[in-house]
């Protein structure tokens, strides 16, 4: 049996500009020629965020690669597409969302084991630019610590 290549899209600058306080992992409601571009990997986090709408969480700016086979069925490849949690975390949420400096960031879309398509979010504070100096500073220390180690 054939192993299935393993569809890991991180969003990298996440970790990087903001300081993660909850996660969460939701399902996202995609059409047929969307869930075949991101089995090929041709998808990307860069710029997306969530936001509430009557209640329901969606995402936006999200890409997603227009399926090479597709027709004219085949959809567009930022439109905004719904994400799908319970409605305990829903609240969770959008409680901490509502407060001042707190966005809901996508950080990993990935394909899970009964294949479908699944989004990691994270509630998190943007951090400040010494946040980030900091956060460089450690990064820089432990490639010293970890070239020292190999010698």
């Amino acid at each position: 049996m054939k192993a299935k290549p393993q569809i890991n899209i991180k969003n990298k600058r996440a970790t990087f500009d903001y300081e993660l306080i909850d996660k969460y992992k939701a399902g996202i409601v995609l059409t047929g020629t969307e869930i075949k571009s991101i089995r090929e990997g041709k998808a990307g986090l860069v710029d997306t965020f969530c936001y509430f709408v009557n209640g329901e969480l969606w995402v936006k700016n999200m890409y997603i690669a227009e399926y090479f086979y597709g027709t004219y069925n085949n959809h567009s490849t930022r439109r905004d597409r719904k994400l799908l949690l319970t409605k305990k975390e829903l609240r969770k949420i959008s409680r901490t969302d509502k407060e001042s400096g707190f966005s809901i960031i996508p950080t990993r879309l990935f394909i899970d084991e009964n294949g479908r398509a699944k989004l990691d979010i994270a509630v998190a504070r943007g951090k400040k630019t010494y946040d980030k100096r900091q956060s460089i500073k450690e990064r820089e220390d432990k490639r010293s610590m970890d070239r020292m180690f190999k010698q």
